[in-house]
């Protein structure tokens, strides 16, 4: 660790210092890092930036503006690039439904999946998308309600039922409208944002495989980068323009604005900006949730899901079909598994934890030598870290039962099946959507992939078996043979259609009577879990209270307003076209080109491999109007120094004037760090050339009609 210090003096100093200023960009007060609201963006010289549109154009809260393309599509981000509802995102955005598309014989997942006309295009199963229409501040009515709460615990169900009642209340199915409330600081801020839902979204072109996860595992997270991850969908809706599930009457979506493609390029140090919907962050967190992450979260779920992947390719191994239905989870799990290791390398190698603990010494000063900020934050740090103490000393134990109820349908159904033992118990009148709960759990158990779920429990159960304290896994105290309790619980005879009717017939008493093992491993299981939950809420809850003074206090310090985390609400972050130095005596450019992709193919790994027509057209110079005189070559990947984070992955990159050129999957590995801190000097996200979008759709995909759709001549 000290030889890196030494090396990278420079990094580290300017790691350490969060909230400077974007190098005279934007106004002094406002921090480094750059996921402006669109609320915000009034606040940003833009133009002084180098921007080359009215900003109003770019977004105009009482107007159509550039922010009517942008969607929200699952878990990412998405534009509209033509009048005809056409959507362009992410690859790895698009992977489920052309997965679930997919069968062994027609593998559109490997070989790439093109509609030559409308007519062609197929449901994208299980996508919607989400458009802005309109946002308005509701803290007072939330803190209002809060009000009333008498304990903390109280507070924090408060604040969630208030959020889902103003949303509820919003929501307009005869204007395809749905709401939700986003917390923009945590038990200060809240905000109700409406959008327009569509609900049938169709794959439209799709690139093989081998292009659009290029590099693989070996690749993600990393750069140069050579990966031509998009893919193309279109949002249908009924002939009357409102939201309709999937219909050949349906009609293409009218979007009120679309994006114009360039497909001229851009040059290094151009200006761009990106808006999107980025997930989470937590940069105005205290040193505690560091030290959380680093000593419990991250090492904990990056080595379940490493377990996980391996069994799941050792189950596939010899199976196209469950290749199929295994990839987008392995895709999935090993996405996060490499972030989380990103991010713990990134706490550990800059000291992340430690610098926010000399922080907080500098804002305790601070506090002390003012009476009244003594008298109204003297204890605030103090209280933070009793909290968090509380916290740790249940993290094994949370965990564990967020990941085994996640992960594990067998887990679903034996809690759903205890729960119901409860409602058994009450009154038939008082029991809680019987037939709900009926289908969930039928549902459930028949979904249960045996050969995984006994691997997995296995895993996990050991594991809890090392838990101590208040994280103890009571129900494990009598069970001394894991492997085989696990082989009765996913046995056929207990999973059958006639046990799981059985056991919801009967009630706690009834339940408990059966002596059985494995119900009262239920049972205790679902007890224990219930009571963690209690504990955890009182924890939320004094989070919810002490995190407002904790911003209201270092405002005050730092004398600078700050920008609230991602939440997946519309963000805008620019910067510039730009290269990096990720390591000693290494500067890494800022654009890759199909010569490195051609390069890697012939490495012999097989994350490498291409498909024969690309090489056929590189041997061939056939690269039309996409070739790059300056970089000689078609770029494929570009590099600049935005901040983004998850679900900002197919987020349009734009020039100054707002036209698309390019868009976003990915970011360096040193970014990885970036849901924690963001610095300029290693913070670097990652996208696909548009001019490579185009020039695979056009020449490997033979879909030339979908550029003359976007306009590109």
């Amino acid at each position: 660790m000290k030889s890196f210090i030494k090396r990278n003096k420079k990094l580290v100093r300017l790691v350490s210092i969060i909230t400077i200023s974007l190098a005279g960009l934007i106004a002094a007060a406002l921090p480094a890092e750059g996921m402006f609201p669109m609320s915000e963006v009034h606040k940003i010289d833009l133009v002084k930036a180098g921007l080359q549109m009215d900003p109003d154009d770019l977004y105009n809260p009482n107007g159509v503006s550039l922010i009517d393309a942008l969607v929200k599509i699952g878990g990412c981000t998405g534009s509209f690039v033509s009048e005809e509802g056409l959507i362009i995102t992410n690859h790895h955005c698009g992977f489920r439904a052309v997965s679930n598309a997919s069968t062994p014989e027609q593998n559109y997942l490997e070989n790439g999946f093109t509609a030559k006309t409308k007519m062609d295009e197929i449901p994208a199963q299980g996508y919607t998308v989400r458009i802005m229409e309109s946002y308005e501040d509701v803290s007072d009515k939330i803190l209002a309600a809060a009000a009333e709460a008498k304990t903390l615990s109280e507070r924090a169900k408060i604040i969630s039922k208030k959020m889902r009642s103003i949303a509820q209340e919003a929501n307009d199915s005869e204007k395809s409208i749905v709401a939700s409330v986003s917390e923009m600081f945590i038990g200060q801020t809240y905000v109700l944002f409406k959008y327009r839902i569509i609900k049938d979204v169709r794959l439209v072109y799709a690139p093989p495989r081998a292009i659009g996860e290029f590099g693989g595992e070996t690749d993600n997270w990393m750069w140069p980068r050579h990966t031509g991850d998009f893919t193309f969908m279109r949002a249908y809706v009924a002939k009357d323009g409102s939201a309709a599930e999937y219909s050949k009457d349906n009609v293409p979506f009218k979007p009120k604005r679309w994006l114009k493609v360039n497909a001229n390029g851009v040059k290094e140090n151009d200006f761009a900006f990106i808006v999107g919907y980025p997930g989470r962050t937590f940069r105005h967190r205290p040193s505690q949730f560091l030290a959380y992450q680093e000593n419990f979260q991250l090492p904990y779920i990056s080595g379940l899901y490493g377990f996980m992947i391996d069994q799941l390719e050792d189950i596939s191994k010899d199976d196209t079909a469950l290749q199929l239905k295994y990839a987008p989870y392995i895709k999935g799990l090993a996405n996060t598994m490499k972030n989380y290791r990103g991010k713990l390398l990134g706490i550990r190698r800059l000291n992340l934890v430690e610098k926010k603990v000399k922080e907080e010494k500098l804002l305790q000063e601070f506090i002390q030598q003012n009476s009244e900020l003594k008298e109204k934050y003297g204890t605030l740090l103090t209280d933070i870290e009793t909290v968090y103490g509380k916290m740790f000393d249940y993290a094994e134990a949370d965990l564990w039962f967020s990941r085994l109820r996640r992960l594990s349908r067998l887990a679903q159904t034996l809690g759903a099946l205890s729960e119901n033992f409860d409602e058994m118990s009450k009154p038939e009148s008082e029991r809680i959507s019987p037939v709900k709960r009926e289908n969930f759990i039928k549902k459930t158990s028949a979904a249960i992939d045996l050969e995984l779920e006994k691997r997995l429990m296995i895993k996990m159960l050991n594991d809890a078996k090392k838990f101590k304290n208040a994280s103890e896994i009571k129900a494990l105290k009598n069970i001394s043979d894991i492997e085989g309790f696990v082989a009765k619980l996913a046995s056929k005879d207990f999973l059958s259609e006639e046990n799981i009717s059985k056991l919801m017939k009967l009630n706690l008493e009834e339940a408990k009577a059966q002596n059985s093992e494995i119900i009262n491993f239920m049972i205790e299981l679902k007890d224990q879990y219930l009571a963690l939950a209690k504990e955890l809420d009182q924890i939320d809850g004094s989070v919810s209270a002490l995190m407002p003074k904790l911003t209201e206090v270092k405002k005050l310090w730092k004398k600078s307003s700050f920008i609230p985390d991602a939440n997946s609400t519309l963000r805008l972050t620019y910067g510039y076209i730009k290269g990096y130095s990720p390591k000693d005596a290494t500067w890494s450019k800022p654009f890759t080109t199909l010569d490195g992709l051609i390069d890697k193919s012939l490495w012999g790994n097989p994350e490498y491999k291409i498909p024969y027509k690309l090489k056929e057209l590189y041997d061939a110079k056939d690269f039309g109007r996409f070739y790059d005189k300056d970089l000689g070559s078609v770029p494929v990947a570009l590099l600049y120094n935005m901040d983004t984070t998850g679900g900002n992955s197919g987020s349009p990159i734009l020039n100054a004037k707002g036209e698309l050129i390019g868009v976003n999957f990915d970011r360096a590995y040193e970014a990885t760090i970036n849901d924690y801190a963001w610095n300029e000097s290693y913070s670097r996200s990652i996208g696909v050339d548009i001019r490579y979008c185009l020039w695979v759709t056009e020449k490997i995909g033979d879909a030339g009609h979908l550029l003359t759709e976007m306009g590109v001549n």
